[in-house]
């Protein structure tokens, strides 16, 4: 079966600034190992024994000014190298109205999303946006409803604290997808915390026009944990259906504590006991279709 990566970065560590200077806390750990250039050669190299055939590209937190240089680069790669098929790019939701950054970046025709990671945390280690409501800003609403114009999606990064406003969000905004970023990064894994985090996800399933992406397991535990992904895969799988599921590896940062290939045999062996066609939605009939890889 082929499949597709629907969630990868490639980086050059001049053009960011948490890889340059002093360490900076990151939410997946120390990643001193990952602090230097990961080109698109290692990527496909790092996929080489796997059968993935297509790739999205993810943002990488680039200046934010500098967004427009981030897609003109992947882009040449992509012409270079055929890799990878997809990008999502970053654009500032907060700012009174994005429609220029959108039609800037409308001009590189790989572009089919934009991700502005919302999440936000009492532990400061976990906070990355500057408030945990923004999904309620009306701004915010207002310039991600905007992306409808290109058929773009919006990569939804928030915990399960802030999914009430994140469904909000998704019933404010019917006509853009929303891509559940790392299945809604489950930090807490105590039976209250996995409650929660289970009845957060199921208020966010109702809403049609939301899709989860399988992906970034490792983030809170550091390491590959078969029991865990399976876990996680089988209660979204069950929340959102097969057909609104998809899978993506989150390299380099999973390549902090694993290879490629464990990692993807890891999430098959999760989904072995599903049928053929839920299993292709999966690894490749829904990134296809939010995506929109030929």
């Amino acid at each position: 079966m082929s499949v597709v990566d629907a969630h990868f970065h490639v980086w050059r560590r001049s053009d960011l600034p948490w890889l340059e200077g002093p360490m900076q806390p990151r939410i997946f750990g120390p990643y001193e190992p990952i602090r230097r250039d990961y080109p698109i050669s290692e990527y496909l190299g790092d996929i080489e024994a796997t059968d993935v055939s297509r790739a999205v590209y993810v943002q990488a937190n680039w200046p934010p000014e500098r967004a427009g240089d981030e897609v003109a680069w992947v882009s040449s790669l992509a012409g270079e190298t055929g890799w990878p098929h997809a990008i999502v790019a970053y654009a500032d939701m907060t700012v009174d109205d994005v429609r220029p950054a959108l039609d800037a970046l409308a001009q590189w025709p790989l572009v089919r999303g934009i991700r502005q990671q919302f999440h936000w945390h009492e532990n400061e280690l976990y906070r990355f946006a500057s408030s945990p409501d923004l999904c309620r800003d009306g701004t915010v609403r207002r310039n991600i409803a905007a992306l409808a114009d290109h058929g773009w999606s919006f990569d939804l990064q928030v915990f399960a604290g802030q999914m009430d406003g994140a469904c909000e969000l998704a019933d404010a905004v019917p006509d853009v997808t929303f891509v559940l970023q790392h299945a809604g990064m489950l930090e807490d894994g105590s039976q209250a915390g996995r409650a929660h985090w289970r009845a957060r996800m199921a208020s966010l399933a109702a809403r049609r026009n939301v899709v989860a992406k399988l992906s970034g397991f490792g983030t809170f535990i550091h390491r590959c944990d078969g029991e865990h992904i399976a876990w996680l895969t089988d209660q979204t799988v069950a929340l959102f259906g097969p057909e609104r599921c998809l899978w993506g590896s989150n390299f380099p940062i999973e390549k902090l504590w694993t290879d490629y290939a464990t990692l993807l045999g890891a999430h098959r062996k999760a989904v072995e006991a599903l049928d053929a066609g839920a299993r292709n939605a999966i690894f490749h009939d829904t990134a296809c279709r939010v995506y929109r890889l030929d």
